[in-house]
Parts: structure tokens; sequence; C-alpha cells
């Protein structure tokens, strides 16, 4: 027998506006029903919600760590600690993100995602790898380490495609020398260019935008803003986003990397429904820890955490978040004031559709996954299902 859940009293946060007090019928692995009345299902196990808010599951596109434990450990203890940590705060969904490393440490944490993968039974479901870098600009690295920042390599990359078909979306600088060459090559192999890391200007940009790089990587961070040349002002990455109507970008949204002005100024330009909301989060995420390491445990870069952030041990830089998605939630209706359905739709359905799996996540509409969230008013997550089941509970 098909196993059914009915969530009852509940503010339903759908597509067409919230439900104030609905019912979701969940069967299987699918939402079923969706109504503003009690849903008749007697066969159906019952959770009442109180009165709290029920919420497409969300998804983070760009993660790197959370619970003491980074992806690039290439462990499958490391990569399902991290999807079960992240649960607990309403992810149900993530792209694993690499940092810049050696072939073999990428070559390594891609093959641990597919031998995971399939065991991944109680964490936030893996849609594929994200790989961040190592094509980056060096004067652009932020904490990303300098040993293995490298210009597009042919050789290389197409060596990576052909052993793994997981990897979603590859982050690169497109001014380099073989970026635009790198993102035709792995576009064709559905594969998403994202420009990060980079000291572009808007001509480089507008070129890079019509050979794929669509989606601008953690905006603000890691990236040229209006650059002299000569004497003369250049554009650069940060405007050529918000004057390129079509490319999506992404924040960190940890009320540390970007503060309410400029969170404000860029939902004011790109509107909701071009920004995705990330963690960015590294392995401090989660935990209690003032130390840490960004990257591989044996020899990543040392970090501090202080401010809500995790910082290079001389503070000239960030590296990488602590943040959960609810922390994002929060900042986005608590410091940038925006409403609550458009940053929970940041999280879930712009993400989704960055990723071209909005035909089965992202929204609470009947036959779609069932991957939904349960908080409350303080958008403290008490509750997060995956696919119909519950893997976390308060």
């Amino acid at each position: 027998m098909v196993k059914k859940l009915k969530i009852i009293h509940g503010k339903l946060i759908t597509p067409a506006g919230i439900i104030p007090d609905g019912s979701v019928l969940i069967t299987g692995e699918t939402i079923s029903a969706i109504s503003d009345q009690v849903i008749d299902a007697p066969d159906a196990v019952e959770i009442d919600a109180g009165g709290k808010y029920v919420s497409p599951g969300f998804i983070d596109i760009h993660v790197h760590g959370g619970g003491g434990y980074d992806f690039m450990d290439a462990t499958e203890r490391a990569f399902l600690a991290i999807a079960e940590t992240h649960a607990r705060y309403g992810t149900t969904a993530m792209l694993p993100t690499t940092l810049t490393g050696t072939k073999e440490d990428i070559l390594q944490t891609l093959a641990v995602y597919e031998e995971v993968h399939p065991k991944n039974k109680f964490g936030a479901q893996f849609l594929g790898m994200h790989l961040e870098g190592p094509y980056f600009a060096m004067n652009q690295r932020g904490a990303q380490d300098p040993r293995y920042i490298r210009n597009p390599d042919p050789a290389e990359y197409i060596e990576i495609l052909s052993k793994f078909s997981c990897i979603k979306r590859w982050s690169a600088a497109p001014e380099l020398e073989g970026a635009i060459e790198f993102a035709r090559y792995i576009k064709s192999r559905g594969v998403l260019p994202a420009l990060a890391h980079t000291d572009a200007v808007y001509d480089e940009v507008v070129r890079a935008f019509d050979n794929g790089y669509t989606l601008a990587t953690h905006l603000y961070s890691g990236m040229s803003g209006v650059t002299r040349r000569n004497a003369f002002r250049y554009a650069g990455v940060i405007e050529s986003a918000f004057l390129i109507d079509n490319m999506d970008v992404e924040i960190i949204a940890d009320g540390a990397h970007l503060p309410a002005p400029l969170l404000q100024l860029i939902i004011k330009i790109k509107g909701i429904d071009r920004v995705a909301l990330i963690t960015d989060a590294m392995r401090a995420a989660g935990t209690d820890a003032r130390e840490s390491v960004l990257g591989n445990i044996k020899n990543g870069l040392p970090v501090i955490v202080e401010d809500g952030v995790a910082k290079l041990p001389d503070r000239t830089s960030f590296a990488g978040s602590v943040a959960t998605a609810d922390r994002l939630v929060r900042t986005m209706v608590n410091i940038a004031g925006v409403a609550l359905p458009d940053a929970i739709k940041m999280i879930t359905t712009i993400p989704a559709r960055i990723l071209d799996v909005l035909d089965r996540k992202g929204e609470l509409v009947k036959g779609k996954d069932a991957d939904i969230v349960i908080f409350d008013e303080l958008i403290n997550v008490k509750m997060t299902i995956i696919k119909g089941k519950i893997v976390h509970d308060v």
C-alpha cells in the first residue's frame, strides 16, 4: 500500500498566493492534492501544522559543506553528513560544490558523489555537482587557493566530462584565454556555465552571456565592479549583470556578505524572478566552530568564524558562509524587507528553474515532488519532508 501523509491547518505558500488554512495530501513521493479545506483522506497519516507555514523545500544550488564536513573531503561520510545537516534547516535539494583544486582532487570528489548519491536516504537530495573553479582570475580569487588557479585546459575539462555525467554547473572566469570555448563545450554536454571570480568588463560579459554564461555566481563576491584602464572607466561584472536583463544571479543572503542596501538594490534592479538565494556554506555551517578549514580537511585553507561568517585568518577576505537556508529567508524578510512569498520563491522556484527541474520541484503544486518544509513565524524549521519522507521533525 502506498504511504500517504496529510498536512492540515497550514499556511500554504503556493504560486497563486498564501492559502491561510489549507491542507496538502502526499501520496508516495508526490503531492497529490492541495486544498483550502481539510482533504478527506482517512487512510493518510495526519500532520497538524498548527497554523505554521507550509512551503516548497528549499533548493541550494551552491553549497560546499556543513556539519563539520566539506564535499572536498571526498568521503561518503562527508557527503551524507552535509546533506543531513542542511535538511534540518529546510534544504530538500542541493548542488554539492567543489573548490579550486588539482584535477585529481576534482576527479576524486566526483567519484565519491556518484558512489554516494544512491545512498543518500535522510538528507537533502543531490541534483548533480557544481564545479567552482579552477579556471579563475587570480586577482578575484577571494579565498580560493591560488596554488590551483589556472586557465581552462581542454584536455582537462574534456577528460573530466568524459568520465562523469553528474556535473550540472561549472563556474569560471569568462575573460580567461580559452574560457569561451570552454563554455561552448560544457554547454554542449548539458552543463550550465556560470561566471565567477572574474575581472571581466562589460564587452567580455556580453560575449560570455551570448556563449552560455547565463548565471552570475555569488553576485558582488569575487567579481569586478566599475574599473579604470588607462584612465577610462569600464563597467565590471556587477554592472553587466544588472544591465543584461536575462542574466540570472545568485546571492549569499547571510546578512554578512551583502548588507541591506545591496540586497535591496539587487532586488530593485533584477527583480525577484532573476535572483536565487544560496548559502555558499562551508564546513562550519550548522556547528559552533570558531576555527575551521575551507576545502579538504587535509590540505585546505585555515579559516576563522566570527560575526556570523567565515574569514581568512588575516581577515582580508570572507571564506564562505556558515549560513543555512532558513537564515537566508530570514535575512531577505527581516533585513532586505522582501515579502515572505517572494523570499521563498528565490530559494525554491528560481533555483529550480535555473537547474531545469521546475517540472518536478520548486513549487507547492499537485503532481510535483513532495519536498516540503514547515516553519514558524520566525522561520524556524519544524519539519522537513523529502519526496514524501519525514527526515526532520522537531
